[in-house]
């Protein structure tokens, strides 16, 4: 049995790849919304903002974490804290020191990702049967019968269990294939998809009557609404939007090459995380000022608000409303799978190393944990009302503990690992390529995540908790 690792084979795979981990429902549903409730476009440039000083930096300490080890996540870290070890002339006791918490990094990682992978199939399956409503024309109603529709089906027993299941089951047989066969191809034929869908729908949504009223409010700036709250807000946006603290990036990066400029692809993946986070707000906010809805609807937007803007907007063009909801939850369904086929990679890199197992076998140790938090998540939403934990069902449970406790969490330390910890001869060789790029803009981005990058992480994290 080989367990031959493999990387991405051309420089545009790896930015479709890594840029499909962060490309998700968060740029198609939660930006929207944090931008709606928020003031419009003052948010996005806050937000443009803290993906210079947070996202990029943060991005480019997990791609040297990754592609230094060539290992999976677990492994990963413990290999690049050992460095600073292998370095020092000292004792035992010296040699020794950071191992444990460096590699419980790592662990950390490995489980954040399985229990976010669990959680978010019970949404992305929700996408898919709404995909199917569409087809079947089965959501067109007013807005009390396209809610009752879905708290229906969100709280019944089969079908949320069943979409979910199968979702992950169409990851792990993507993930199954490997990097080149499987994820690669994947994301570059899912992401151009996702893009061509967006654009059409876009076109379609900025065409209506009214529709200005919508752009201006996505593009003018209202500073009056900026508050230390939207500053965090944008903060935590930019941080979850790019998939920071996920080891999400990390296993990505074990497959980069060595000629693979890291800073040039956190750009390039930043900017593509951000333009169709700007596109999906052109896709929303035009068909809802056409038809009077807030901006600021909150969640409920995508299984509630949204079918029923579309049915409005385009009611003057017979079968518009249709086929722009056929279109819009398939390329829902579409940016889930490019996020649960990057989750589904960390825990199989996971297994089948550790376990010196095969991928395939990996994979399926994966899909069954995930299957078994997956099920329980989405019985949690109404079938099985004892499935709570401190008071919240089991899916708000490990939303919580990821987004607001973990992900924060593995990210600063990351920061701090990256920035105090590892070798600064170590930092210097992967960012530059061994001095070949990038060297002018290393001291810059060292100090980045030394001062920045941990200071507003802490920032995130105590906002999401309450304490500011």
């Amino acid at each position: 049995m080989s367990n031959e690792r493999g990387n991405f084979g051309t420089k545009i795979g790896v930015i479709l790849a890594t840029a499909g981990s962060a490309v998700g429902l968060g740029n198609i549903w939660r930006f929207p919304y944090m931008t709606g409730q928020n003031g419009g476009a003052a948010f996005i440039i806050i937000y443009f903002v803290c993906v210079l000083l947070l996202g990029i930096p943060g991005m480019v300490s997990e791609f040297i974490i990754g592609r230094h080890s060539a290992s999976n996540a677990a492994r990963a870290y413990g290999r690049i804290a050992k460095l600073r070890q292998l370095s020092a002339s000292s004792s035992h006791e010296e040699k020794s020191k950071g191992m444990v918490p460096s590699s419980l990094i790592g662990y950390m990682g490995v489980i954040t990702s399985i229990i976010i992978l669990g959680f978010y199939a019970v949404v992305a399956g929700w996408c898919l049967q709404y995909l199917l409503a569409s087809v079947m024309g089965e959501i067109q109603g007013d807005v009390n019968y396209v809610s009752n529709y879905f708290q229906t089906f969100s709280e019944s027993t089969l079908r949320p269990v069943l979409w979910t299941i199968v979702f992950i089951l169409i990851t792990h047989f993507v993930v199954v294939k490997g990097v080149r066969n499987g994820i690669e191809r994947a994301s570059n034929l899912l992401m151009p998809t996702l893009f061509v869908l967006l654009i059409i729908i876009v076109i379609a949504s900025c065409s209506l009557p009214g529709a200005g009223r919508g752009i201006e409010f996505l593009l003018k700036p209202d500073f009056t609404k900026v508050n230390h709250s939207v500053l965090l807000e944008a903060l935590g946006q930019a941080f979850f939007s790019l998939s920071l603290g996920t080891a999400c990036l990390c296993t990505y990066a074990s497959y980069f090459s060595r000629q693979t400029d890291l800073l040039k692809s956190a750009t390039q993946i930043a900017l593509i995380d951000s333009v169709i986070a700007i596109l999906a707000g052109l896709m929303i906010f035009p068909a809802a000022f056409a038809v009077g809805v807030q901006p600021d609807s909150g969640p409920s937007l995508i299984f509630i608000t949204l079918p029923n803007v579309f049915q409005q907007a385009f009611a003057s063009l017979p079968g518009m409303g249709y086929v722009i909801s056929i279109l819009f939850y398939g390329l829902l369904t579409l940016a889930a799978l490019t996020s649960t086929i990057s989750m589904h990679e960390i825990g199989t890199a996971f297994f089948y190393e550790e376990l010196h197992i095969s991928r395939s076998h990996g994979a399926w140790i994966e899909t069954a944990v995930c299957c078994v938090i997956g099920v329980l998540c989405s019985l949690s939403m109404g079938a099985v009302d004892s499935l709570k934990l401190f008071g919240m069902n089991f899916l708000s449970f490990c939303d919580f503990l990821t987004a607001q406790i973990l992900l924060p969490l593995g990210a600063f330390l990351t920061s701090l690992l990256i920035g105090w910890y590892v070798p600064k001869r170590v930092t210097h060789d992967e960012f530059t390529n061994w001095g070949t790029v990038n060297r002018f803009f290393y001291q810059t981005w060292l100090f980045t995540v030394r001062f920045i990058c941990p200071l507003c992480i802490a920032a995130i994290f105590l906002h999401q908790l309450g304490v500011i």
